[in-house]
Protein backbone atom coordinates (compact mmCIF):
# COMPACT_ATOMS: atom_id res chain seq x y z
CA UNK A 1 0.00 0.00 0.00
CA UNK A 2 0.78 3.53 -0.61
CA UNK A 3 -0.20 6.27 1.70
CA UNK A 4 -0.22 10.11 1.11
CA UNK A 5 -0.95 12.32 4.28
CA UNK A 6 -1.27 16.14 4.18
CA UNK A 7 -1.76 18.50 6.58
CA UNK A 8 -3.01 22.29 6.46
CA UNK A 9 -3.22 25.27 8.40
CA UNK A 10 -6.06 27.65 7.20
CA UNK A 11 -6.02 31.74 6.59
CA UNK A 12 -8.19 33.57 9.60
CA UNK A 13 -10.47 34.39 6.38
CA UNK A 14 -11.30 31.14 5.18
CA UNK A 15 -15.04 30.92 6.15
CA UNK A 16 -17.56 27.90 7.27
CA UNK A 17 -19.22 27.79 3.58
CA UNK A 18 -15.58 27.67 2.31
CA UNK A 19 -14.97 24.79 4.63
CA UNK A 20 -18.19 23.01 3.59
CA UNK A 21 -17.27 23.34 0.04
CA UNK A 22 -13.91 21.97 0.49
CA UNK A 23 -15.35 19.03 2.29
CA UNK A 24 -17.66 18.58 -0.44
CA UNK A 25 -15.60 18.61 -3.08
CA UNK A 26 -12.92 16.17 -1.68
CA UNK A 27 -15.96 14.10 -0.88
CA UNK A 28 -16.36 13.29 -4.41
CA UNK A 29 -12.85 12.53 -5.56
CA UNK A 30 -12.78 8.82 -4.68
CA UNK A 31 -16.08 8.50 -7.30
CA UNK A 32 -14.04 10.03 -9.99
CA UNK A 33 -10.36 9.12 -9.11
CA UNK A 34 -10.47 5.18 -8.77
CA UNK A 35 -7.28 4.65 -7.83
CA UNK A 36 -8.13 5.79 -4.80
CA UNK A 37 -8.37 2.88 -2.34
CA UNK A 38 -9.09 4.56 1.09
CA UNK A 39 -10.27 8.37 1.39
CA UNK A 40 -10.33 10.40 5.11
CA UNK A 41 -10.31 13.94 5.56
CA UNK A 42 -11.90 16.15 8.95
CA UNK A 43 -10.92 19.07 10.82
CA UNK A 44 -8.66 19.11 13.95
CA UNK A 45 -11.00 18.65 17.16
CA UNK A 46 -8.73 20.70 19.31
CA UNK A 47 -7.53 19.19 21.86
CA UNK A 48 -4.04 20.04 21.75
CA UNK A 49 -2.37 23.42 21.09
CA UNK A 50 -0.39 24.02 17.71
CA UNK A 51 -1.77 21.06 15.79
CA UNK A 52 -2.46 21.61 11.92
CA UNK A 53 -6.36 22.59 11.20
CA UNK A 54 -7.10 19.73 8.77
CA UNK A 55 -5.77 16.40 7.54
CA UNK A 56 -6.41 14.34 4.39
CA UNK A 57 -4.98 10.68 3.91
CA UNK A 58 -5.27 8.60 1.09
CA UNK A 59 -4.73 5.06 0.41
CA UNK A 60 -3.05 3.59 -2.87
CA UNK A 61 -2.09 0.01 -4.54
CA UNK A 62 1.20 1.72 -5.04
CA UNK A 63 3.07 5.11 -5.80
CA UNK A 64 1.86 5.07 -9.44
CA UNK A 65 -1.86 5.69 -8.33
CA UNK A 66 -0.68 7.83 -6.18
CA UNK A 67 0.49 10.36 -9.21
CA UNK A 68 -2.16 9.58 -10.97
CA UNK A 69 -4.37 10.83 -8.39
CA UNK A 70 -2.08 14.10 -8.09
CA UNK A 71 -1.99 15.00 -11.06
CA UNK A 72 -6.14 13.83 -11.95
CA UNK A 73 -7.74 16.94 -13.36
CA UNK A 74 -10.59 16.88 -10.21
CA UNK A 75 -7.61 16.78 -7.83
CA UNK A 76 -6.17 19.79 -8.85
CA UNK A 77 -8.80 22.00 -9.65
CA UNK A 78 -10.06 21.50 -6.22
CA UNK A 79 -6.31 22.25 -4.55
CA UNK A 80 -6.24 25.29 -6.57
CA UNK A 81 -10.02 26.70 -6.19
CA UNK A 82 -10.89 25.27 -2.59
CA UNK A 83 -7.79 24.56 -0.86
CA UNK A 84 -5.11 26.83 -1.76
CA UNK A 85 -6.43 30.07 -1.46
CA UNK A 86 -6.78 29.73 2.07
CA UNK A 87 -3.41 27.99 2.94
CA UNK A 88 -1.55 29.60 5.27
CA UNK A 89 1.17 26.36 5.87
CA UNK A 90 1.78 22.62 4.26
CA UNK A 91 3.12 19.45 5.23
CA UNK A 92 3.26 16.70 3.39
CA UNK A 93 4.44 13.13 3.19
CA UNK A 94 3.79 10.13 1.20
CA UNK A 95 5.11 6.24 2.23
CA UNK A 96 4.85 3.30 1.59
CA UNK A 97 3.05 0.75 4.00
CA UNK A 98 2.58 -3.27 4.04
CA UNK A 99 -1.36 -4.04 4.20
CA UNK A 100 -0.95 -5.98 7.19
CA UNK A 101 1.35 -5.52 10.09
CA UNK A 102 4.04 -8.75 9.95
CA UNK A 103 3.53 -11.20 13.24
CA UNK A 104 6.18 -9.64 14.93
CA UNK A 105 5.08 -6.73 15.25
CA UNK A 106 2.52 -5.17 18.13
CA UNK A 107 -0.54 -3.71 16.35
Amino acid sequence: MFRHVVMVRFTDDMTDDDRAALRAGLGRLPDVIPEIRSYRFGHDVGLNEGNFDFVVTADFDDAQGYLTYRDHPEHQQLVKGLMAPFVAKRAAVQFDWPAALPPDLPG
